[in-house]
């Protein structure tokens, strides 16, 4: 008889669940591969390193809270969300924690409720669901457990069983972090990703953007033949580091190629400040053309995360930042809007591109035949709003039959709370446990075929997929 706390996420037919059981268990200890993530490399830096209180810990990074508490009229600075004019906002985090546990309620039936379920049980330790009543006792529980050395983030690191962690940094970056730790001597993996939209996507601080690329490159950036030679030599210093990987994002998939003197004059009146939209849709565009190619030269994988209205909401831009709960996400299309990229790259098998999207419609209809035939293609995991159960589901069953699993990426945890990372695995591996079980009992596949491909969800496609099998 199965425990209930072992078959929860899984359907509720006997057989199903009893295949799934047995494929979660082959994989539920298997170490874990974090390929996409936004931990902060300050954690790991250090042998000891200042959590702060459990709102530091959780509640002020993490704008999937209090993105809800903003939505049922909670004032960001009643939860000590620092405000960008150095304003007053709530200090006392006792009375920080209150309100959100007032509040939890609002969360009932969502993923970020399952999620702080899941690492408080699995890393803390704590049973308890989180109310007005217990709010106090949860903190001091917690604040407890975080002065304790084993709650150390290399020791969690240990714990968690994590075989490599790569966080997300911006092309200007010197990795002063990521030397530090390799000074260290810890043996931990902890590798780079670098992220060039700032000085790829034209905004209204390019120039200064610009700028910070020339200082750190030592190439002084004046046109579009040194900016390009800046980008190479960002991407040979971040492998030198141990990156395997590059990150992008843009609002759509749109890619364009450019001449030489096209791309040249719209740098230059970008940094003037003279770009306007169709400036910088077309620049962004070819620059993804550009990163494939230089993908295809030094072998970093291209990740490509598509369909996200950045910070919808301009008040709370202005208030707040960026970052803060107001990205929306919008319709998006592929096959016509990347087929200038793929014409000239997707063909290569130099080539790993990672597509990630918001718009699920485009799972059956576009991506599973895009990456089902493109030798350069992978589809990356469901990413930010439907990182969740049923999100991992319909992401299987919309891909699995046109792409079969072997042009996924596998899964990564994409997060900022670092404790919280096993409890996101977890979950895919018990989503995915379930998902080849209901394969297994409509003899799609067989129980031989299924103990292999769990393996595969849970560790070996990611690893693969990222190329950290060194």
């Amino acid at each position: 008889m199965v425990a209930p706390e072992e078959d929860r996420y899984f359907s509720p037919e006997p057989t199903q669940r009893q295949v799934a059981h047995r494929l979660y268990e082959r994989v539920k200890d298997l170490a874990l591969v974090c390929p996409h993530g936004h931990v902060d490399p300050r954690l790991l830096a250090t042998s000891h390193y200042e959590w702060g209180t459990p709102v530091d810990l959780l509640i002020v990074p993490d704008h999937y809270i209090f993105r809800m508490f903003y939505a049922q009229g909670i004032a960001l600075e009643s939860l000590g969300i620092p405000r960008k004019n150095g304003e007053p906002v709530e200090k006392d985090h006792r009375k920080i924690w209150q309100t959100v546990c007032d509040h939890w309620y609002l969360f009932r039936g969502t993923p970020t409720s399952l999620w702080l379920r899941e690492e408080l049980h699995s890393t803390f330790g704590i049973e308890e669901k989180m109310n007005a009543a217990n709010a106090q006792g949860i903190y001091d529980a917690i604040a407890e457990k975080l002065q304790q050395p084993e709650f150390q983030p290399r020791s969690l690191f240990e714990r968690f069983r994590i075989e490599v962690l790569a966080t997300t940094d911006t092309a200007s970056s010197a990795l002063e972090e990521h030397q530090r730790i390799r000074d260290s001597g810890w043996t931990g993996r902890v590798i780079p990703t670098m992220r060039p939209d700032a000085v790829v996507n034209i905004q209204s601080d390019y120039a200064e953007q610009i700028q910070q690329l020339s200082s750190i490159s030592g190439i002084n950036v004046i046109d579009y033949h040194s900016y390009i030679r800046a980008l190479e030599q960002r991407r040979i210093f971040f492998k030198e580091m141990g990156a395997t990987a590059t990150d992008h994002a843009a609002l759509t998939a749109y890619t364009e190629h450019l001449s030489e003197h096209e791309a040249d004059t719209i740098f230059q009146r970008a940094l003037k400040g003279n770009a306007d939209q169709a400036d910088a849709r077309r620049f962004t565009g070819h620059m993804l053309i550009e990163m494939a190619r230089m993908s295809v030269e030094d072998g970093l994988v291209m990740q490509l995360h598509v369909g996200s209205f950045r910070d919808h909401n301009p008040q709370l831009l202005a208030d707040f930042g960026r970052d803060m709960g107001a990205d929306i996400p919008t319709a998006s299309e592929f096959t016509r809007n990347l087929k200038p990229l793929l014409d000239r790259f997707g063909r290569e098998r130099d080539l790993t591109m990672i597509l990630f999207n918001l718009d699920e419609t485009t799972y059956s209809r576009e991506l599973a035949p895009l990456a089902g035939h493109y030798p350069a293609l992978r589809l990356g995991p469901p990413w930010w709003f439907f990182d969740s159960i049923l999100g991992m589901r319909r992401y299987l069953d919309a891909v699995g039959e046109t792409a079969g699993i072997y042009n996924l990426a596998g899964f990564n945890d994409d997060t900022r709370a670092y404790p919280s990372i096993p409890a996101r695995h977890d979950l895919w591996r018990r989503v995915s446990a379930d998902w080849l079980a209901g394969l297994v009992v409509h003899t799609i596949i067989d129980e031989d075929d299924a103990d292999e491909m769990i393996i595969d969800l849970a560790y070996r496609l990611a690893k693969q997929s990222y190329k950290l099998g060194a």
